[in-house]
């Protein structure tokens, strides 16, 4: 709501202001903002006389501001993304917003300083003088002042609650255990955060203003430049291990034992399974499967687990393989339910049924995205032994590559005894 909001009131400043000279400067501040970038990254005011003032004041404190606000922000914005992709989250998370402040700076800042250029210099020491007094001062000069007073205040009102909120969100989360990653903290966490951070904000007001609040920002965001410098190399690990995890996924030839039939297909595409058939198809034809392959695991001398556990959010069974590989990333094969939506042309078969259950494999990595009702017994086993042999694949290519840390040490791996029976 509250980008619809501030939305409607650019338009309304575009419209019934000054319309020409608004869409000309944007135009140009556009053009010099792609223009000066390169040089003003690397201005540090060295010659100027009062420089350093200026950089701490703005440059170093927005800095400052926005690593403080890194952790929340990033992480909220992951938890809104997932199952997104990188250009979708690029630009939903960056390029949009950067449109945005193109919109907002030119329709208010040029407007301000229509005003100045033409010869309102009241109206200038007022907004150099009080800033949020000289922002009123602009808005009165508009057709129907009171309704977009009104609805500034309304807007920042909203983005502020929506910060606060995510913030709070984030904080309930980081502080909470969470059975299913889809959930959030609890509501009285998120409240309680809320409150804490209400408390702190007015102890430092009071105390020494919107100094104090500058500063405590420049402390706080110290420690956290580190992290964000390693959460950068992390996330530029985790692309080159993807990258070599789908190297190494071309490199294997799945063999068409395990692929379904078209009648299975056909019959999958109209079928939305509830708990009691997902029980009963982990228990008939799931955990047998695991079972006779961790048995040839541990017959070819392999340390081989097989448990069963229970999903949080379900009650269900889960079921997880997993292979130790001495030196290397373990290999492990997780069937875990999960709750999907029933699709809008799905036909749902009661009223009420809204969502439903897929059984999907998930890897060290998470969910491989696809389900396993309806495949036979020997389908399954077939698709365990494809990603095995796409895990061995993948610790080949990564060899080969930087990708070192904990769990993939580099080190090439050795030839693996065949999980082929042999024939009686």
């Amino acid at each position: 709501m509250n980008l619809w909001v501030a939305g409607a009131m650019i338009l309304y400043i575009i419209v019934t202001g000054k319309t020409s000279f608004l869409l000309n400067t944007m135009v140009a501040n556009v053009g010099r903002f792609i223009n000066t970038l390169p040089e003003r990254t690397m201005e540090t005011m060295g010659y100027e006389p009062d420089g350093a003032d200026w950089m701490g004041g703005w440059t170093l404190f927005f800095w400052a501001f926005w690593l403080a606000w890194g952790p929340f922000v990033g992480v909220f914005l992951a938890r809104i993304s997932r199952g997104r992709t990188l250009r979708e989250f690029i630009i939903a998370a960056i390029t949009v917003p950067v449109i945005c402040d193109f919109l907002i700076v030119t329709t208010f800042g040029n407007s301000a300083l229509y005003e100045v250029l033409h010869g309102n210099t009241s109206f200038a020491e007022e907004a150099i003088e009080s800033p949020e007094q000289g922002w009123y001062s602009l808005l009165e000069m508009f057709p129907g002042a009171t309704f977009i007073i009104g609805l500034a205040t309304l807007s920042g009102l909203l983005f502020y609650l929506t910060s606060a909120n995510s913030g709070a969100m984030v904080m309930s989360t980081f502080s909470a255990s969470i059975p299913d990653p889809a959930q959030d903290g609890p509501k009285w966490l998120r409240i309680f955060w809320a409150l804490v951070t209400a408390v702190l904000t007015v102890a430092m007001l009071i105390a020494g203003g919107v100094s104090t609040m500058e500063h405590a920002t420049l402390i706080f965001a110290l420690p956290v430049t580190v992290i964000a410098y390693l959460v950068m190399m992390s996330f530029s690990k985790a692309l080159r291990m993807e990258r070599v995890q789908m190297d190494g996924v071309v490199q294997v030839q799945r063999g068409s034992s395990r692929e379904r039939t078209w009648r299975q297909r056909l019959a999958g595409l109209r079928h939305y399974p509830d708990a009691d058939e997902i029980r009963s198809f982990t228990a008939d034809t799931v955990a047998p499967a695991l079972d006779e392959v961790h048995t040839e695991f541990t017959r070819l001398g392999y340390d081989a687990t097989l448990t069963c556990g229970e999903d949080a959010a379900t009650s269900l069974p889960t079921w997880t393989l997993l292979v130790p590989l001495e030196h290397h990333r373990g290999f492990q094969y997780m069937v875990a339910p999960v709750t999907t939506p029933v699709p809008s042309f799905g036909g749902r078969r009661a009223q009420s049924q809204e969502d439903y259950l897929r059984l999907e494999v998930f890897d060290q990595t998470g969910t491989r995205g696809y389900d396993l009702n309806g495949l036979t017994t020997q389908q399954i086993v077939d698709d365990v032994i494809d990603r095995y042999e796409m895990h061995l694949s993948f610790l080949t290519e990564s060899a080969s590559t930087d990708t070192r840390s904990r769990l993939t040490p580099p080190v090439t791996p050795v030839a693996e005894p065949s999980l082929i029976k042999d024939e009686e």
